[in-house]
Parts: structure tokens; C-alpha cells; sequence
């Protein structure tokens, strides 16, 4: 992985252009200033939604509010070893950007092609760093929001006020990871630290590690760690589904022998991956037995046949119930078969002075323990929102094309896709955005709300995710907290990217579920 600190100097160095006419950055903040669009957060959904806002609304004032001192999100946050992509970049990349390096990417390669977006495009000079949203309050009197924000270098409080709130800052707390609180832990006489929060000086070499969890996360941590300790153990709960495959993709590597354009490549890889996606989502669910044995036969051709794949490797739930992880070139499986890692499947009774005592009576010792459990919803990015002076509960919401809800108006939350790509999603919200700001402006109104039609308001309403159909903890353990989806469209969530690209961009906005003013 590439030197970070030399990575932040060159990139600041590139992207800081002198304030232009109209550009957000040193203006006096005494005073309220409007946009008419504001976007929170710069993350791979902000700067997508950014570079479609000023391509396709070019007369369009906006900001960019961004929480953290730099770009990324997510690959910002997260600094453990080994972070990487488990989607191919292909998919996770930019309709708009071509991707040129390996299908899975690290975290900087992934910074450095957003950094290529912002530089490219002049986004730079639109963002807002250190900015944080307090509360967001929407008054139909004046139709736009009034945003209370806090920089980091001033006790100061600000007021942005915009025409329409882009939400794009996740969906997960960048602060808070979630750790369960096991007996013991206070007993535990090595470190106990979460992959969300890694601490610089922290040093793995020569000791035992114990990491807690079996997601992307862990795998991904793990082979990184694995030569350096004495002995790493992932200990789970239960198996997740693993797709070991070469971090190289035969199409894109033959089409660039031929010279073909990248626009081209990137393109026409990005529509194979997504065709050979969906013919495992679906034969995931007519053909689950099927689809297990091609997951485990990877493995196998790996671990070996002696090794028991029975007990570590197979799920209770069908493929794509929850995510499938991807191990580029099998990286886990070559440090379990080489013995640097090993695998225990167990609950944990207590953390003990040394290390973990397992339900089953195993004493795992350990020097540091990774509880790679996974994150907390952050509901909205954790702003207290108000409409028309009254407090929202986002839970009595229902949503409308999975990003837009009742009872709030001019806002559109980035709910990306659990199975697909995150960035897919990102694209199609930020093209619908434009082409309703686009519509609005023909109609010359200045608020748009979704609101149940007299056919809608009996319909039943279930969960915001169908958990008999996608059910990660995260997202348990906050169901309550989001809003609901209805049984028939534009109510539904569908999480289906094969059915949102043909509808959502001639998605008709006149459908009397968006309500103008």
C-alpha cells in the first residue's frame, strides 16, 4: 500500500486552487449563506453527486459540507492494514471515470482516482472541510433549509441555507464502531482495538492476534497481519459466505492488449461483471445448493479437502442473504493453509487476563484482540432535522423510490446497494436529482414532497429491507429507526440495481406521488 503521508501531500498539494467567483471557500461565515443545493458529505457519493450536479445543472450554486479534514469517507476513515474494496472498481467506480487498475483496490488507489475526479473537475474549491451539521430545518414558508454548522477551529456556529438537501454522507456512525460488551473485557490485560479506529503506533509483529468477527473487514485484515504475527486466529460466531477469485479480470486485461479505449474497457467489463452478477443473484435464490457448492469449491481448491469447509465455511442462511465477501487471489485461505492464521467457530463466554475463553471451553491467547464487529447506523448522518418547527421521526417515513420520504420535502437521502455496488446507486440518484431540479425549474416551483396518494394509503407497510431477503446485524439491530417501504411501486425498496437502471432515469416525475409547490 502505497506511503499515506506522502499520498496527503501530494493531493492537497494538486487540489488547492485560489478562490474563484462563486467558489464556497473563504467567505466571510459571519453572515447565512445559500446554495441552492447543499451536499453532505464528501465521500464517493458526494463527489459523484457533485460532478453530475455541475455537468448537467451548470447554473446550479452548491456546496459540499464534509465532517472529516479531507475527502473519502469511508476509505478516509478507515486506515487499518489491507483495507481494501470487496467490490470490483469496475462497478464501484464511476460510469464516468474509467478504472484502469486491479478489480479489487486499496484504499489509496481508491482516494487517488476520487482525487482524480475532484482535480479534474474543479470540485475542490466547492467543498467545506471540518464542517459539521448540527440541525437541519426546513420551513415550508420559506421553501429551503437552514442548517446549523459547527466548525472544528471555531466555537462559532454557522447557517448555510440551500434550495435542496443532498443527502450523501453514508449510511454508518464514522465515529462510534459497534463492539459488543463482552464479560471480561476489562479483565483483558493486551489491547483491544476496533479496524474503524486503528491506531497508528500499533504494532502486530511477533504477537498473537485474535480477530473477532468474519466479514470483509476481518478478511481482509487478516492476511494483511498474518505474516507478521506470531499466530492470528479469526474467531466467529458463525461462517459468512467467501468467493475466492484472481484480482485480475481476463476481459479488461484482453481488451487493453487490443488497445481498445478505456472509456471502452471500462465500460464494457462494467456491463459483463453486472450481467454475471445478476445471474448469481438469481441462481442464488432458485439454485442455492448449487451456488454453496461453487463458493465452497474455491476454498477447497485452496485449504485442501482434509480441511473441515463444513464447520468455518458454511453459512446457515442461502447465498446473498447477506453479502458475499471477495478474497482476491484466495489472501485468506493461502494464510490459513500456510498456518500463519487459523479459524475457530465459537461464542464467546468471557475475555480472560490473556486472552478469550470460548463457549466450547478453548483458551485463545492473545497479545491484541481486533473486534472486527461491524458498525452502527448513523440514521441521517445523526442531525436533529425539523419540519415546519416540528421534530422528525424518520421511522414514520415511508420511502419513495428508496431516497426521497414523506413528509420531507426537497431532500433526497444516497441509500446505495447491499449486493451491487454502492456507486451504482450513487449514479442513478445523482441523475434523477439533476433531472428533477431540472423539472422543477420548468415548472417554476421551488419545493417538491412525496405524499401518499388516495390508492396508497391503505397499502400495507413493512421494514425499510426485507430481512427474510437481506439481513446484516448492522442493520437489524436499527431497523426501527428507518423509515418503511410499501408493497407496491414507488412506495417499494427494492435494492434492485437490474430494475432501477431501466426505471429511474425515465422514472416519471409526475407520477401524483411527488407533490410540487
Amino acid at each position: 500500500m502505497a506511503n499515506s503521508n506522502c499520498f496527503h501531500a501530494n493531493r492537497n498539494l494538486n487540489l488547492l486552487p485560489g478562490p474563484t467567483i462563486g467558489d464556497s471557500r473563504d467567505m466571510n461565515q459571519s453572515t447565512t449563506e445559500h446554495f441552492d443545493v447543499l451536499i453532505v458529505g464528501a465521500g464517493i457519493s458526494g463527489i459523484g453527486g457533485a460532478y453530475h450536479l455541475q455537468n448537467e445543472c451548470p447554473d446550479k450554486s452548491f456546496v459540499i459540507l464534509e465532517t472529516m479534514d479531507d475527502f473519502g469517507g469511508t476509505w478516509k476513515t478507515h486506515t487499518y492494514p489491507g483495507i481494501r474494496s470487496d467490490s470490483d472498481l469496475y462497478t464501484f467506480g464511476y460510469g464516468f471515470k474509467p478504472w484502469t487498475g486491479p478489480p479489487i483496490a486499496s484504499a489509496d488507489e481508491i482516494l487517488n482516482y476520487m482525487a482524480e475526479v475532484i482535480e479534474d473537475n474543479d470540485i475542490s474549491r466547492h467543498i467545506r472541510y471540518e464542517h459539521t451539521i448540527k440541525t437541519a430545518e426546513w420551513s415550508t414558508h420559506d421553501k429551503f433549509w437552514t442548517l446549523k454548522v459547527r466548525h472544528k477551529d471555531s466555537d462559532e456556529q454557522l447557517t448555510f441555507t440551500c434550495g435542496f438537501l443532498w443527502m450523501c454522507q453514508g449510511y454508518y456512525s464514522h465515529t462510534d464502531p459497534y463492539t459488543p460488551d463482552w464479560p471480561g473485557m476489562d479483565r483483558f490485560q493486551g489491547a483491544i482495538v476496533h479496524p474503524q479506529t486503528w491506531p497508528d503506533d500499533l504494532d502486530c509483529t511477533n504477537k498473537k492476534v485474535v480477530v473477532i468477527g468474519s466479514g470483509a473487514t476481518a478478511a481482509t485484515l487478516i492476511p494483511a497481519v498474518a505474516d507478521k504475527t506470531e499466530h492470528v486466529t479469526m474467531l466467529q460466531r458463525s461462517p459468512t459466505f467467501f468467493v475466492a477469485r484472481p484480482n485480475s479480470n481476463e476481459l479488461a486485461d484482453t481488451l487493453r492488449q487490443l488497445d481498445i479505449p478505456d472509456e471502452w474497457t471500462h465500460e464494457i467489463v462494467r456491463k459483463k461483471i453486472l450481467f454475471d452478477q445478476q445471474q448469481v443473484v438469481e441462481m442464488s435464490v432458485k439454485y442455492p445448493d448449487l451456488v454453496r457448492e461453487e463458493l465452497y469449491k474455491g476454498i477447497r481448491e485452496i485449504l485442501g479437502e482434509d480441511y473441515d469447509v463444513s464447520e468455518h465455511f458454511e453459512p446457515a442462511y442461502r447465498p446473498w442473504q447477506q453479502r458475499i465477501a471477495l478474497i482476491p487471489d484466495g489472501d485468506l485461505f493461502h494464510s490459513i493453509a500456510s498456518g500463519d492464521a487459523s479459524v475457530v467457530t465459537d461464542e464467546i463466554a468471557t475475555f480472560t487476563e490473556t486472552g478469550i475463553e470460548t463457549a466450547r471451553g478453548d483458551l485463545l491467547e492473545a497479545d491484541i484482540i481486533v473486534t472486527a464487529t461491524g458498525f452502527d447506523l448513523s440514521v441521517l448522518g445523526d442531525i436533529s432535522f425539523t419540519i415546519d418547527e416540528q421534530p422528525l421521526d424518520f421511522s414514520d417515513t415511508v420511502g419513495y423510490r428508496g431516497m426521497m420520504f414523506t413528509g420531507i420535502p426537497n431532500m433526497i437521502w444516497v441509500f446505495g446497494y447491499f449486493r451491487a455496488s454502492w456507486t451504482l446507486r450513487a449514479d442513478l440518484i445523482a441523475g434523477y436529482v439533476c433531472r428533477l431540479l431540472q423539472h422543477m425549474d420548468k415548472q417554476d416551483v421551488q419545493m417538491v414532497a412525496p405524499t401518499l396518494r388516495a390508492e396508497d394509503r391503505d397499502m400495507e407497510l413493512l421494514p425499510w429491507v426485507d430481512p427474510e431477503n437481506f439481513n446484516p446485524g448492522y442493520l437489524m439491530r436499527s431497523i426501527h429507526l428507518m423509515p418503511k417501504q410499501g408493497t407496491v411501486d414507488p412506495w417499494r425498496h427494492t435494492q434492485d440495481y437490474w430494475k432501477d437502471k431501466d426505471e429511474l432515469p425515465v422514472a416519471d416525475l409526475d407520477d401524483g406521488a411527488l407533490v410540487y409547490k
